[in-house]
């Protein structure tokens, strides 16, 4: 069968980074495996078994030259995948297939090859993580003062600006950054264990030498640039890291959802709008159409991201005592499709606020349609200094809003509501006096200063120190 004979996940195909991608490999994984089998055959000479230097480089040679077809035929024969590249890798390296894997059990490679991918993969999401953040900071600040409509409930609420929301979103992925941080700070080497994580093989293997079995661990461990194994573990590492994990990239998800969502409505408002290319086509039945697709896939791979995550929680509950391996086939689908579907997110989210267009006359068409009831509490305060009582104030406020509101909903019509103030003798206020109230610079707060000083006390240091990081950022996306 080719490729276009059988069903190939989209995870795969169509949406992540080159680089995701091959880090959950097979070509990837299975060298790895050959890479930790190496390494233990290193630190077992080194610590005085009869392993020789010629077996060591043979093993070496073969690393990258993984005979597939005789470990598929092995493993369709023993049921065993680890036993099988164990086989295979011992008739490319004959001289050393006495002594590949010895003392180890299978989660030696498994477990440890998907604690790399795991610390390896993190490592890709922050990369990608700032730069999303480093677009967005650029946005709101150039944003900053761009004022416009507040939403509470989608209902207009008090002006805010632009760049004000856009740090809402920047201020959610950095949290997310710092928890990614702290889940990085966690991820320990299993090291070499055997099969309920006793030690026991190796014990044997070095005469009941704790020393050298404790260094054992530590010598691999270093290889792969861990500074610390667990220093309690069953067989397999304890499966409530992959939960963590998981559960920080859907966290990640949560934040671009959010930003995705908040965009797909404010496109529908026409104030902002998500790149749009010049052959691209919206519909195929409304030609005139420009939908938000990018954020719409931001929001659909999300909740593929989120569901997904939950299987670890499960699999980290359901272990049974020492381990069980109804984990395997689960995780074998749910850790790589949790960091793919994340990192395509990411891509998306970069490609979207880097092209992000901010349509400055419909938003200050939609603030000035708002403006007056926006500003109904600062005129009552201004017609109050002026010697007006502020409940007669507000009763008649109330009773020109209403007045207004049924004159655009059920007429059509412009919003009057300043006529009305100025017609009214208890504000004293002219229509020109009234208008200066209205200002949205001055309703919006410390919306544009609160921007300001986020970036500079914030999100600058955050940048400055991962500069080495951000000369390039990827904001394509392929489909």
């Amino acid at each position: 069968m080719s490729k276009r004979d059988t069903w190939q996940s989209p995870l795969t195909q169509r949406y992540p980074s080159v680089e995701m991608k091959h880090l959950f490999s097979d070509d990837h994984k299975f060298s790895t495996w050959r890479k930790l089998w190496v390494a233990l055959a290193k630190a077992e000479q080194q610590l005085g078994l009869n392993i020789s230097d010629e077996q060591i480089s043979e093993m070496e040679q073969y690393v990258n030259d993984i005979n597939y077809e005789v470990a598929s035929t092995r493993e369709r024969e023993v049921r065993h995948d680890v036993m099988s590249h164990v086989y295979a890798f011992g008739m490319q390296a004959a001289s050393a297939k006495g002594i590949i894997h010895l003392g180890a059990t299978s989660c030696y490679v498994t477990d440890n090859t998907d604690l790399l991918n795991l610390r390896d993969g993190l490592y890709i999401i922050r990369k990608k993580l700032l730069g999303v953040m480093k677009l967005l900071a650029k946005n709101a600040d150039a944003h900053k003062k761009i004022y416009c409509l507040g939403f509470t409930h989608f209902q207009s609420a008090t002006p805010i600006s632009v760049g004000r929301r856009e740090a809402m979103w920047l201020q959610a992925f950095e949290s997310c950054l710092h928890e990614l941080d702290f889940v990085l700070s966690q991820i320990k080497f299993l090291g070499c264990r055997g099969a309920t994580g006793s030690s026991s093989s190796f014990m044997d293997l070095f005469e009941g030498d704790e020393t050298k079995v404790k260094e054992l661990d530590r010598l691999i461990a270093e290889e792969f640039g861990f500074e610390k194994v667990y220093p309690i573990s069953a067989q397999t590492y304890p499966r409530d890291l992959d939960q963590q994990i998981t559960n920080c990239l859907s966290r990640i998800c949560t934040a671009a959802y959010k930003m995705a969502n908040d965009i797909r409505l404010l496109q529908h408002e026409k104030e902002i709008e998500e790149p749009f290319e010049k052959n691209q086509i919206g519909s195929s039945a409304m030609a005139y159409k420009r939908n938000p697709m990018r954020s719409e896939r931001i929001c659909s791979l999300a909740r593929q991201v989120k569901n997904t995550a939950n299987n670890t929680a499960d699999t980290a509950s359901t272990q049974f005592l020492e381990r069980t391996l109804d984990d395997s086939a689960n995780r074998r689908s749910t850790l790589p499709e949790t960091f793919l579907g994340t990192d395509a997110i990411l891509i998306l989210c970069a490609n979207v606020v880097d092209g992000l267009v901010v349509y400055e006359k419909v938003i200050e068409k939609h603030l000035n349609e708002e403006l007056p009831f926006m500003a109904t509490e600062f005129i009552i305060m201004e017609a109050a200094k002026k010697g007006g009582d502020r409940q007669e104030l507000h009763e008649h406020i109330r009773q020109h809003s209403m007045q207004a509101t049924k004159r655009i909903k059920l007429e059509g019509l412009d919003n009057n509501l300043i006529e009305l103030i100025a017609a009214d003798p208890i504000f004293g206020m002219t229509v020109e006096e009234i208008k200066a109230v209205c200002d949205p610079e001055k309703l919006s707060g410390r919306s544009a200063h609160q921007v300001t000083d986020y970036l500079e006390e914030v999100i600058k240091p955050i940048l400055a120190e991962n500069e080495d990081l951000l000369t390039s950022i990827n904001t394509e996306v392929t489909v």
